[in-house]
Protein backbone atom coordinates (compact mmCIF):
# COMPACT_ATOMS: atom_id res chain seq x y z
CA UNK A 1 0.00 0.00 0.00
CA UNK A 2 1.60 3.32 -0.96
CA UNK A 3 1.22 6.53 0.77
CA UNK A 4 -1.75 8.10 -1.32
CA UNK A 5 -3.95 4.71 -0.44
CA UNK A 6 -2.99 5.08 3.58
CA UNK A 7 -3.39 8.29 3.32
CA UNK A 8 -7.37 8.12 1.52
CA UNK A 9 -7.64 5.12 4.23
CA UNK A 10 -6.98 6.90 7.02
CA UNK A 11 -9.79 9.53 5.65
CA UNK A 12 -12.15 6.84 4.97
CA UNK A 13 -11.47 6.19 8.87
CA UNK A 14 -11.48 9.54 9.86
CA UNK A 15 -7.99 9.50 10.79
CA UNK A 16 -4.78 10.99 10.82
CA UNK A 17 -1.74 9.99 10.23
CA UNK A 18 0.76 9.00 13.21
CA UNK A 19 3.64 10.02 13.82
CA UNK A 20 4.60 6.80 15.38
CA UNK A 21 3.44 3.23 15.07
CA UNK A 22 2.54 3.20 18.97
CA UNK A 23 -0.15 1.17 21.04
CA UNK A 24 -2.30 4.77 21.59
CA UNK A 25 -2.53 4.66 17.97
CA UNK A 26 -3.06 1.09 17.24
CA UNK A 27 -6.05 1.53 19.62
CA UNK A 28 -7.93 4.42 18.00
CA UNK A 29 -7.51 2.99 14.47
CA UNK A 30 -9.07 0.06 15.50
CA UNK A 31 -12.03 1.59 17.10
CA UNK A 32 -12.69 4.69 14.24
CA UNK A 33 -12.41 1.66 11.83
CA UNK A 34 -15.32 -0.06 14.02
CA UNK A 35 -16.95 2.65 14.02
CA UNK A 36 -16.72 3.60 10.06
CA UNK A 37 -16.61 0.12 7.91
CA UNK A 38 -19.12 -2.03 8.46
CA UNK A 39 -18.90 -5.54 8.78
CA UNK A 40 -21.47 -7.33 6.43
CA UNK A 41 -21.41 -10.03 3.87
CA UNK A 42 -23.67 -7.68 1.13
CA UNK A 43 -21.42 -9.18 -1.40
CA UNK A 44 -22.54 -12.73 -1.36
CA UNK A 45 -26.39 -11.69 -1.91
CA UNK A 46 -25.45 -9.16 -4.51
CA UNK A 47 -23.49 -11.22 -6.94
CA UNK A 48 -20.23 -9.67 -6.44
CA UNK A 49 -16.98 -11.39 -6.32
CA UNK A 50 -14.94 -11.75 -3.45
CA UNK A 51 -10.93 -11.52 -3.95
CA UNK A 52 -8.49 -11.59 -1.50
CA UNK A 53 -5.98 -9.15 -2.87
CA UNK A 54 -4.96 -5.65 -1.63
CA UNK A 55 -5.60 -3.14 -4.95
CA UNK A 56 -9.09 -5.06 -4.91
CA UNK A 57 -10.19 -4.61 -1.28
CA UNK A 58 -9.00 -1.06 -1.43
CA UNK A 59 -11.43 -0.71 -4.46
CA UNK A 60 -14.12 -1.79 -1.99
CA UNK A 61 -13.24 -0.50 1.59
CA UNK A 62 -11.79 2.88 0.68
CA UNK A 63 -12.92 4.18 -2.60
CA UNK A 64 -16.45 2.45 -2.43
CA UNK A 65 -16.95 3.05 1.39
CA UNK A 66 -18.22 -0.38 1.74
CA UNK A 67 -17.36 -2.95 4.56
CA UNK A 68 -17.41 -6.94 4.64
CA UNK A 69 -15.92 -10.07 6.40
CA UNK A 70 -13.21 -11.06 8.42
CA UNK A 71 -10.91 -11.96 5.55
CA UNK A 72 -11.59 -8.75 3.50
CA UNK A 73 -11.52 -6.59 6.81
CA UNK A 74 -8.40 -7.47 8.76
CA UNK A 75 -6.51 -8.56 5.62
CA UNK A 76 -6.90 -4.92 4.00
CA UNK A 77 -6.50 -3.31 7.91
CA UNK A 78 -3.45 -5.11 8.21
CA UNK A 79 -2.32 -3.91 5.02
CA UNK A 80 -3.24 -0.17 6.28
CA UNK A 81 -1.50 -0.87 9.63
CA UNK A 82 1.89 -2.09 8.06
CA UNK A 83 2.25 0.86 5.26
CA UNK A 84 2.46 2.76 8.64
CA UNK A 85 5.03 1.16 10.47
CA UNK A 86 2.97 -1.35 12.44
CA UNK A 87 4.69 -5.14 12.39
CA UNK A 88 1.64 -6.94 11.70
CA UNK A 89 1.10 -10.86 11.55
CA UNK A 90 -1.93 -12.95 9.76
CA UNK A 91 -3.22 -15.43 12.12
CA UNK A 92 -5.63 -18.08 11.14
CA UNK A 93 -8.52 -18.94 13.89
CA UNK A 94 -11.92 -21.18 13.68
CA UNK A 95 -14.35 -20.55 15.57
CA UNK A 96 -16.72 -21.89 17.75
CA UNK A 97 -20.21 -23.22 17.32
CA UNK A 98 -23.34 -22.83 19.48
CA UNK A 99 -22.85 -26.30 20.81
CA UNK A 100 -18.90 -25.64 21.24
CA UNK A 101 -17.68 -27.24 18.47
CA UNK A 102 -15.01 -25.39 16.13
CA UNK A 103 -15.53 -24.27 12.76
CA UNK A 104 -13.34 -25.16 9.05
CA UNK A 105 -9.76 -24.45 9.19
CA UNK A 106 -9.23 -20.61 8.14
CA UNK A 107 -12.24 -20.00 9.34
CA UNK A 108 -11.46 -16.23 10.38
CA UNK A 109 -8.95 -13.79 9.89
CA UNK A 110 -7.22 -12.02 12.98
CA UNK A 111 -4.34 -9.85 13.33
CA UNK A 112 -1.30 -10.08 15.74
CA UNK A 113 0.36 -6.23 16.21
CA UNK A 114 3.21 -5.32 17.42
CA UNK A 115 4.09 -1.88 18.56
CA UNK A 116 7.42 0.25 18.59
CA UNK A 117 6.38 0.76 22.43
CA UNK A 118 6.74 -2.77 23.02
CA UNK A 119 3.08 -3.76 23.07
CA UNK A 120 1.62 -7.37 21.39
CA UNK A 121 -1.82 -6.94 20.23
CA UNK A 122 -4.52 -9.23 18.84
CA UNK A 123 -6.33 -6.64 16.62
CA UNK A 124 -9.64 -7.47 15.11
CA UNK A 125 -11.98 -5.27 12.83
CA UNK A 126 -13.59 -7.91 11.54
CA UNK A 127 -15.56 -10.67 13.67
CA UNK A 128 -18.79 -8.71 14.01
CA UNK A 129 -19.86 -7.97 17.91
CA UNK A 130 -15.96 -8.06 19.47
CA UNK A 131 -13.56 -6.08 21.44
CA UNK A 132 -13.57 -2.34 20.57
CA UNK A 133 -10.10 -1.78 21.49
CA UNK A 134 -6.76 -4.30 20.71
CA UNK A 135 -6.67 -7.29 23.31
CA UNK A 136 -2.96 -7.92 24.82
CA UNK A 137 -1.74 -10.98 22.87
CA UNK A 138 0.45 -11.97 26.36
CA UNK A 139 -2.09 -11.13 28.96
CA UNK A 140 -3.47 -14.62 30.37
CA UNK A 141 -6.48 -12.71 32.74
CA UNK A 142 -9.55 -10.70 32.01
CA UNK A 143 -9.50 -7.69 29.73
CA UNK A 144 -12.07 -5.10 30.14
CA UNK A 145 -13.13 -3.65 26.94
CA UNK A 146 -16.49 -1.47 25.97
CA UNK A 147 -18.02 -4.51 24.64
CA UNK A 148 -17.21 -6.90 27.53
CA UNK A 149 -14.90 -8.81 29.75
CA UNK A 150 -12.12 -10.83 27.41
CA UNK A 151 -9.51 -13.48 27.97
CA UNK A 152 -6.98 -14.95 25.99
CA UNK A 153 -6.03 -18.27 26.91
CA UNK A 154 -3.79 -21.29 26.04
CA UNK A 155 -5.84 -24.56 24.78
CA UNK A 156 -6.39 -27.49 23.39
CA UNK A 157 -3.40 -30.66 23.90
CA UNK A 158 -0.52 -28.19 23.59
CA UNK A 159 -1.69 -25.78 26.17
CA UNK A 160 1.24 -26.09 27.90
CA UNK A 161 3.62 -25.81 25.23
CA UNK A 162 5.60 -27.55 23.46
CA UNK A 163 9.66 -27.26 22.63
CA UNK A 164 10.99 -25.50 19.08
CA UNK A 165 14.02 -25.18 17.91
CA UNK A 166 16.50 -24.86 20.35
CA UNK A 167 14.65 -25.65 23.00
CA UNK A 168 12.36 -22.46 22.64
CA UNK A 169 8.65 -22.77 23.70
CA UNK A 170 5.92 -22.13 21.38
CA UNK A 171 2.22 -22.28 21.81
CA UNK A 172 0.21 -23.15 18.85
CA UNK A 173 -3.54 -22.34 20.11
CA UNK A 174 -4.92 -19.61 21.85
CA UNK A 175 -8.49 -19.40 22.86
CA UNK A 176 -10.15 -15.85 23.00
CA UNK A 177 -13.03 -15.56 25.46
CA UNK A 178 -16.09 -12.78 26.00
CA UNK A 179 -17.46 -13.45 29.24
CA UNK A 180 -17.82 -17.40 29.47
CA UNK A 181 -17.92 -17.89 26.15
CA UNK A 182 -15.45 -19.16 23.83
CA UNK A 183 -15.54 -16.99 20.48
CA UNK A 184 -12.75 -18.71 18.70
CA UNK A 185 -9.83 -21.02 18.59
CA UNK A 186 -6.41 -18.99 17.06
CA UNK A 187 -3.25 -20.74 15.82
CA UNK A 188 -0.14 -18.16 16.20
CA UNK A 189 1.75 -19.99 13.10
CA UNK A 190 2.09 -16.59 10.69
CA UNK A 191 -0.06 -16.87 7.66
CA UNK A 192 -0.06 -14.77 4.19
CA UNK A 193 -3.53 -13.26 3.29
CA UNK A 194 -3.55 -15.73 -0.27
CA UNK A 195 -3.54 -18.51 2.83
CA UNK A 196 -7.81 -17.97 3.15
CA UNK A 197 -8.62 -17.74 -0.21
CA UNK A 198 -10.25 -21.53 0.30
CA UNK A 199 -12.08 -20.40 3.43
CA UNK A 200 -13.51 -17.18 2.33
CA UNK A 201 -14.97 -19.60 -1.00
CA UNK A 202 -16.16 -21.99 1.81
CA UNK A 203 -17.94 -19.27 3.63
CA UNK A 204 -19.54 -17.21 0.76
CA UNK A 205 -20.69 -20.59 -1.48
CA UNK A 206 -21.30 -23.34 1.18
CA UNK A 207 -25.07 -23.95 1.96
CA UNK A 208 -23.31 -24.86 5.57
CA UNK A 209 -22.03 -21.15 6.13
CA UNK A 210 -24.64 -18.66 8.00
CA UNK A 211 -23.49 -16.45 6.02
CA UNK A 212 -24.99 -17.76 2.66
CA UNK A 213 -28.10 -18.13 4.76
CA UNK A 214 -28.51 -14.73 6.21
CA UNK A 215 -28.06 -10.93 5.58
CA UNK A 216 -25.56 -8.86 8.05
CA UNK A 217 -24.41 -5.35 8.17
CA UNK A 218 -23.15 -4.19 11.82
CA UNK A 219 -21.06 -1.86 13.34
CA UNK A 220 -20.29 -0.31 16.73
CA UNK A 221 -21.93 3.40 17.48
CA UNK A 222 -19.73 6.50 19.12
CA UNK A 223 -22.12 5.58 22.38
CA UNK A 224 -20.45 2.23 22.50
CA UNK A 225 -23.36 -0.07 21.54
CA UNK A 226 -24.06 -1.19 17.92
CA UNK A 227 -26.60 -0.86 15.19
CA UNK A 228 -27.09 -4.22 12.93
CA UNK A 229 -28.98 -4.56 9.39
CA UNK A 230 -30.27 -8.25 9.35
CA UNK A 231 -32.78 -8.86 5.97
CA UNK A 232 -35.10 -6.15 7.24
CA UNK A 233 -34.30 -6.30 11.09
CA UNK A 234 -33.19 -3.00 12.31
CA UNK A 235 -31.97 -3.40 15.83
CA UNK A 236 -29.90 -0.75 17.65
CA UNK A 237 -28.08 -2.35 20.87
CA UNK A 238 -27.16 0.27 23.55
CA UNK A 239 -23.68 0.08 25.65
CA UNK A 240 -25.64 -1.63 28.85
CA UNK A 241 -27.39 -4.55 26.23
CA UNK A 242 -30.94 -3.02 25.75
CA UNK A 243 -32.45 -3.41 22.17
CA UNK A 244 -35.20 -2.01 20.27
CA UNK A 245 -35.99 -3.81 16.92
CA UNK A 246 -37.78 -2.80 14.14
CA UNK A 247 -38.66 -4.18 10.98
CA UNK A 248 -38.36 -2.16 7.76
CA UNK A 249 -41.62 -2.61 5.34
CA UNK A 250 -39.85 -1.64 1.87
CA UNK A 251 -36.95 -1.55 -0.54
CA UNK A 252 -36.80 2.25 0.12
CA UNK A 253 -36.86 2.18 3.98
CA UNK A 254 -34.20 -0.66 3.58
CA UNK A 255 -32.02 1.45 0.90
CA UNK A 256 -32.30 4.47 3.21
CA UNK A 257 -30.88 2.54 5.89
CA UNK A 258 -27.79 1.23 4.05
CA UNK A 259 -27.17 4.62 3.13
CA UNK A 260 -27.82 6.85 6.05
CA UNK A 261 -26.72 4.46 8.90
CA UNK A 262 -24.06 2.42 7.24
CA UNK A 263 -23.02 4.89 4.35
CA UNK A 264 -23.66 2.24 2.24
CA UNK A 265 -25.02 2.86 -1.70
CA UNK A 266 -26.79 -0.05 -3.18
CA UNK A 267 -29.20 0.34 -6.80
CA UNK A 268 -31.03 -2.73 -5.38
CA UNK A 269 -31.57 -4.59 -2.14
CA UNK A 270 -29.72 -8.08 -1.70
CA UNK A 271 -31.60 -11.02 -1.22
CA UNK A 272 -30.77 -14.28 0.61
CA UNK A 273 -30.93 -16.84 -1.96
CA UNK A 274 -34.10 -19.21 -1.80
CA UNK A 275 -35.70 -17.32 1.22
CA UNK A 276 -39.38 -16.84 1.00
Amino acid sequence: MNSAQADAYLRRIGAQHPAWPTSDVLRELQLRHLLTVPFENLSIHLGEEIVLEEKRLLDKVVDARRGGFCYELNGVFGALLASLGFDVTYLAARVYGDEGELGIPYDHLALRVRTVDGGDWLTDVGFGAHSHYPLSFMERGEQRDPAGMFRVVESGPDAAGVRGVGGSREREDLDVYLGDKRQYRLEVRPRVLGDFAVGAWWQSTSPLSHFTRSLVCSRVTKDGGRITLSGRNFTVSTADGTKEVSELATDEEVLATYRERFGIELDRVPEVKGAQ
